[in-house]
């Protein structure tokens, strides 16, 4: 049996196909994502008081639980960390370094 191996590019979304800018944003909105569900299912809350502490709906909540990222812009995700305590900081870099 012969298996291929393809490096990774470092992005799973330009590995998947995805173009650069849009790569970069669904990598960049996935990075928002994850630590703000983190933060929700240790609070141990119902999505509705999440939504409701976040300034959100049920719905949204309910997509952001499960991975829905074409759902958000960054900005959406970016006020919601900031509802939620959490901080957001923001690194630039050329790439491949």
């Amino acid at each position: 049996m012969n298996t291929d191996i393809t490096e990774s590019s470092g992005n799973v979304f330009r590995d998947l196909g995805f173009d650069g800018g849009e790569a970069e944003s669904l990598r960049v909105r996935a990075r928002l994502m994850a630590p703000l569900e983190r933060f929700l299912r240790k609070q141990g809350i119902t999505q509705a008081e999440a939504a409701d502490g976040l300034d959100t709906t049920q719905a949204r909540i309910s997509a952001l639980m499960n991975g829905k990222i074409q759902a958000f812009s960054i900005d959406a995700l970016i006020n919601m960390l900031d509802r939620a305590g959490l901080e957001v900081d923001v690194n630039v870099r050329p790439k491949n370094a």
